[in-house]
């Protein structure tokens, strides 16, 4: 008999392309996946996929069940998702509040998919970056906000984690800490005195100044702020400052040549990013539904990103293997 979780787990280990990462996406350990998959093998009597392979290759076995499951995975999303509409209605309100322009990268796929499957659903988007959207979830007027820095103090908010990324320098092409070509990451010395370049919201919400600069007690030259991620690589590309951003909304601008990046200590820094709801709102099967869509959208669109487990660090230089 073929299991559905096996099928979920072979489709993973494509999409991960290494066993490590696809543990950590399902939330198992390395070896109860790999259990997993030999019992598979020994039940069809044949290799489901090369190991050590780099790439990851995939036998005739293992293409016919990945096959099977891109027919019958879709379908059964849609008839739990039908289930979960006859079972708690159709209609309802999402009003989506988010804290990080670059998150349109994988939000507005996110949408464009959740409506088909929920078209009763009236959905509306906003920026956080003029208000304070968290107490604006805790009062009703928000149904989903978007963050990177979850206020664990609020009552009745249950914290969602998406995935976890990592934070990188943005810079000039010609920047002087390029010069050698063997540098892989800077300290907070080695940008100290730069102009930095963020999004216009409160400095302590920003990851650069909290987990990186802060501690070291070093002080930028000069804020500049923009609201547009292609401003904020703009400025950086014309040698006017430097920038932190997630890893997976420079990757463009990295394929394109416009800019360099550096790691923020020798380890990185790591952040996790959640859909931060009021707990009454968890049974809503419309509002599970679109969690699962944007966990799904982010790891099929997003490069670098990672399982979260909800329980990261954030000090620079420390490795958040998840």
């Amino acid at each position: 008999m073929i299991e559905l979780r096996q099928l979920r787990a072979l489709c993973t280990l494509r999409e991960t392309g290494s066993l490590v990462r696809a543990a950590e996406r399902l939330h198992l350990t390395q070896s109860a996946l790999s259990h997993l998959f030999r019992e598979m093998e020994e039940r069809h009597e044949q290799p489901l996929f090369v190991r050590k392979s780099r790439p990851l290759r995939f036998t005739s076995a293992g293409l016919r069940l990945l096959q099977l499951a891109d027919d019958i995975l879709p379908r059964v999303a849609v008839a739990q998702r039908d289930l979960a509409r006859l079972a708690s209605g159709q209609s309802g309100r999402l009003n989506i509040a988010i804290e990080c322009h670059s998150c349109y990268q994988w939000l507005m796929p996110t949408l464009n998919t959740y409506r088909d499957d929920w078209p009763e659903v009236e959905l509306d988007l906003c920026s956080g970056f003029h208000f304070a959207p968290l107490p604006a979830l805790v009062r009703g007027d928000l149904d989903l906000v978007v963050t990177s820095n979850p206020d664990t103090e609020l009552k009745g908010v249950h914290y969602y984690p998406l995935f976890s990324f990592e934070m990188c320098l943005a810079l000039n092409r010609n920047h002087p800490l390029l010069q050698n070509g063997k540098r892989r990451w800077v300290t907070p010395e080695d940008i100290d005195g730069e102009v930095q370049i963020t999004y216009p919201v409160e400095r302590e919400r920003l990851d650069i100044f909290q987990y990186f600069l802060d501690p070291a007690g070093i002080e930028p030259e000069d804020v500049r702020t923009a609201e547009l991620t292609v401003m904020m690589v703009q400025l950086v590309a014309s040698g006017r400052g430097v920038c932190a951003l997630p890893d997976w909304a420079l990757h463009e601008y990295l394929q394109k040549g416009f800019i360099a990046q550096l790691r923020l200590g020798e380890k990185g820094l790591w952040s996790t990013l959640y859909a931060a709801v009021r707990e009454e709102m968890l049974e809503q099967a419309y509002l599970a539904d679109f969690l699962q869509t944007a966990r799904d959208t982010c790891f099929s669109h997003l490069k670098g990103i990672r399982a979260a487990t909800g329980s990261e660090s954030r000090q620079a230089g420390s490795a958040t293997e998840i």
